[in-house]
């Protein structure tokens, strides 16, 4: 019998109407392979339900979300709304479905995928081998602080506040040993223990939690020199834990990595087995409606959803490893082809990866943890 699951699908705003079609595409095939029939509904977020509803998180989105196994968002934002005052911006939707839904551990995966050596700016020797993921506190820090603008005689003061909670730093630390355990086994949490105070809670909390996982390495860096790092001796790290504002800059910053932002998916976790998956990028609104965005990330996102909310490993494997054939085999959107003329259409990258998935033969010589 097909095991019945709910996504909520969040196209949101520019291209995010586009990739998350393709994401749809690759889920319905890989239910009908893997034994899943999905009940999918689609629901407005972000721009422009701002424009239609008058607010950018409908509280009909925010229930389905709530009834749904797993949430498939595409992207949010963009310069028409960028006036808005912060209750009307299309990014507060992120923030209030990632605090309704209680997605405190945000995973950010980063590998270079073979046949795009030459799509990174850094050297080949640099990148070989790289694999690493970012574990980013979703739903403290600075950007969750109290704020506020004070208007005085000799000019305004802005003020952002950067709180967090013992428990917040333990529960996304443990959550970075316990990945690291299916990885390399290493750990490196970031921080900036030599300026800021919640940083050194972070540093102290850390020290404690290693305790509990003799068997996983922890090092401690500060967050200026690992952006140096990831650049450097990316190839070292394995599983990278750091706060908010922190995870969100470093994990952009890993891009460079696999070549283009566009290759890079994300899962968003708390406590039970639902989660919200989204590609890294923005909704570019530059080249919205022209079916050129790049659907990997958001592909690759369909396959973490496989994982980590329906603990389906033979699943997830079997989209990342379609994705992983099709760019080897030199398909490219316009943000990886060499030339307009040898650029895919974004349905079309999407047509071929569901091609390749309905050939696909579980391979027991690859790595369970190959993409984790």
């Amino acid at each position: 019998m097909a095991k019945t699951k709910k996504v909520a699908v969040l196209p949101g705003d520019g291209i995010g109407l586009e990739i998350v079609e393709e994401g749809v595409k690759v889920l319905k095939q890989a239910g009908e392979q893997f034994g899943y029939h999905f009940e999918v509904e689609h629901a407005l977020i972000g721009g422009g339900a701002i424009d239609r509803l008058g607010t950018p998180f409908p509280e009909a989105t925010n229930q389905l979300c709530r009834e749904s196994d797993a949430v498939l968002l595409g992207a949010v934002g963009g310069p028409k709304w960028d006036q808005n005052p912060p209750e009307l911006r299309p990014e507060k939707a992120l923030f209030d479905l990632r605090q309704g839904l209680g997605l405190y551990a945000n995973l950010r995966p980063a590998s270079l995928f073979p046949g795009l050596e030459g799509s990174s700016t850094l050297r080949s020797e640099v990148l070989k081998d790289v694999d690493l993921l970012v574990v980013r506190e979703l739903t403290g820090g600075i950007y969750f602080g109290d704020k506020w603008t004070e208007e005085k005689e000799g000019g305004a003061t802005a003020t952002d506040t950067l709180v967090y909670h013992e428990y917040e730093i333990e529960r996304i630390l443990r959550r970075a040993f316990e990945l690291a355990r299916g990885r390399r086994r290493k750990v490196t949490s970031v921080d900036k223990a030599n300026v800021l105070e919640s940083s050194r809670l972070w540093r102290k909390v850390a020290k404690r939690v290693a305790k509990d996982y003799p068997d996983v390495e922890l090092e401690h860096m500060l967050v200026d020199n690992c952006a140096m790092q990831i650049i450097r001796r990316p190839k070292d790290f394995d599983v990278i834990v750091t706060e908010n504002m922190f995870g969100d800059i470093l994990s952009d910053e890993a891009a460079i990595l696999t070549g283009s932002i566009g290759l890079l998916p994300s899962a968003s976790l708390g406590e039970g087995s639902r989660g919200l998956y989204e590609p890294v990028h923005g909704s570019a609104p530059d080249i919205a409606g022209q079916g050129v965005a790049n659907p990997a990330a958001t592909i690759l996102s369909v396959a973490m959803m496989f994982r980590h909310s329906f603990h389906d490993e033979e699943a997830a494997r079997a989209i990342e490893q379609s994705v992983r054939q099709v760019l080897a085999e030199g398909a490219r959107t316009a943000d990886l082809a060499t030339s307009d003329e040898l650029a895919l259409s974004t349905d079309q990258f999407g047509d071929w990866v569901v091609e390749v998935l309905k050939q696909h033969n579980p391979d027991p010589s690859v790595p369970i943890d190959m993409m984790v």
